[in-house]
């Protein structure tokens, strides 16, 4: 049987499921059949299915005919669980490991005299943070502004962050309200909270901060985030961490119940989109601050235009203007919109 990896999994729910169900329902499929070979992503999509041995090419008349699924699972998802069982035993066992220099380096002369601050610079970052995350033992606060973690880190993030929570740490996580509309965070969300993690979205911009125990925060030591700082020093360590308790304090839960929320959610984007406005920053800066691609920033602005029935930005100026529109106050205090 072939390796599978990410990308066959994703064209898999992606297309190929939805192909399958159809040649369930057609009791059979010719190869020519528009369903098919109708576009690129449907003949992948079938590839695939012959691939995994779903469907197979009956005798005669050459019609494709659906495999019951039960006969081919096990060869893909049973290989998959024996490897990440070892990948997960192989892991604890080097973390063992190098937790035994951890406690050497801790009672060595160096520990004291390394200082406060300690400069990490591009590929060394993340090893670092698998390091102390993996240390945890009380408490992890993590601020993650906008949501661009792709679906392999956070697949990592989900196991470490699982296992960190199952060892008894507590975790707070505070996102972007833009964060909920991103399917993958989605996932990671259900599965972290279902064990005992909490996880908000604010409306508000704020910088990307990891702080272990209340001993080391990592914060970034420039925009480009290609170098961050670990932060020993335990006044400023305490004080980061009051300002993110204050923000996290102002956010919103993020729960697998998303319905009751979305609407007020919205309306806080909308308000600080009025409020990039108002201060005239640039897209780019708007756009990161709302937690949002420029495009989709462009994409608010355009239905503020058309709300209140204008062109131009500086009509959209004048006219919130004219109504005392800020992006301060509450949806009903609008007025209305344009009126």
């Amino acid at each position: 049987m072939p390796d599978f990896d990410a990308q066959d999994r994703e064209l898999f729910e992606r297309a190929a499921v939805d192909l399958y169900d159809e040649i369930v329902q057609a009791a059979g499929m010719a190869a020519e059949d528009p369903r098919i070979s109708g576009s690129a992503d449907r003949k992948q999509a079938f590839d695939l299915l012959v691939e995994l041995g779903l469907v197979q090419r009956a005798p005669g008349d050459g019609t494709w005919l659906p495999v019951e699924p039960s006969t081919t699972q096990g060869r893909v998802v049973t290989p998959l669980g024996t490897e990440g069982a070892r990948l997960l035993d192989e892991s604890a066992r080097w973390a063992r490991a190098f937790q035994t220099l951890a406690h050497s380096w801790k009672r060595s002369p160096q520990a004291e005299t390394s200082g406060p601050f300690t400069y990490l610079h591009g590929e060394a970052i993340s090893p670092y943070l698998t390091t102390i995350l993996g240390e945890a033992e009380e408490e992890l606060l993590t601020a993650q502004p906008q949501t661009g973690r792709d679906a392999a880190s956070l697949a990592a993030a989900t196991l470490r962050d699982i296992e960190a929570l199952e060892r008894g740490v507590t975790m707070k996580t505070l996102y972007q309200h833009s964060a909920r509309r991103n399917a993958v965070t989605h996932k990671y969300v259900a599965q972290v909270t279902a064990r005992g993690a909490e996880v908000r979205t604010l409306d508000e911009f704020f910088n990307r901060m990891i702080v272990v125990d209340r001993r080391v925060a990592v914060i970034p030591a420039g925009d480009d985030l290609t170098t961050a700082v670990a932060v020993r020093e335990h006044s400023v360590v305490a004080y980061l961490v009051d300002v993110f308790e204050r923000a996290f304090a102002r956010g919103r839960p993020f729960t697998s119940s998303e319905t009751p929320v979305m609407k007020e959610i919205a309306s806080e984007q909308r308000a600080m989109t009025i409020r990039m406005l108002i201060e005239g920053h640039a897209d780019a800066v708007s756009a990161k601050r709302v937690g949002v691609s420029p495009r989709t920033y462009a994409g608010y602005v355009a239905e503020l235009k058309e709300e209140y029935d204008v062109e131009t930005r500086f009509q959209l100026g004048y006219a919130m203007g004219r109504l005392g529109i800020s992006g301060k106050e509450l949806p009903s205090d609008e007025a209305g919109g344009a009126g």
